[in-house]
């Protein structure tokens, strides 16, 4: 028999950190169990080991602290769904510009979950909304002319029932 023993208690592995960097040259620490929430993350961690900082040319530092916010807040374990759902409400309620970029960084991160909530906070912006007034609220220009406008709505007509 040997003398040491599998049920000894052995000191508590480190949390293993990934570092980030934006596309405006910000760099940012986050769990390897949050980053995993990040399909892409998952990839890069895969093939880079982790080593040096990932960089990430599409998401900016201001954006990227944000994402590192949720993705620490959705790994931690023991959070009741209530809880969340409410962090994640709180979230999501900012100017509307920064939602997009909420948008644009899970889409390219692949991150599910903030995507979802994300795109469910844009529509419950537009929600309820005329197509004049989802026009005034983004600041988007009507591409069409009138008659292009009308044409399309004859040919869409089961849109507006």
């Amino acid at each position: 028999m040997s003398s040491s023993s599998s049920s000894s208690s052995s000191p508590p592995c480190p949390k293993k950190m990934i570092t980030l960097k934006s596309s405006d040259g910000e760099t940012f620490e986050i769990e390897e169990i949050a980053a995993l929430q990040s399909k892409t993350l998952e990839n890069m961690i895969d093939e880079n080991c982790a080593s040096t900082p990932i960089p990430l040319p599409n998401v900016k530092g201001k954006i990227l602290a944000k994402v590192v916010e949720f993705c620490t807040k959705h790994a931690e374990a023991g959070a009741d769904a209530e809880t969340l759902r409410a962090w994640d409400a709180e979230f999501v309620s900012v100017e509307h510009a920064i939602v997009f970029d909420y948008i644009l960084a899970a889409n390219f991160l692949e991150i599910p979950t903030l995507l979802d909530l994300a795109c469910e906070s844009v529509a419950e912006m537009i929600k309820g909304k005329t197509p004049d007034e989802i026009r005034k609220f983004f600041n988007i220009n009507n591409a069409f002319s009138p008659e292009e406008e009308e044409d399309v709505r004859r040919q869409n007509q089961w849109a507006f029932e």
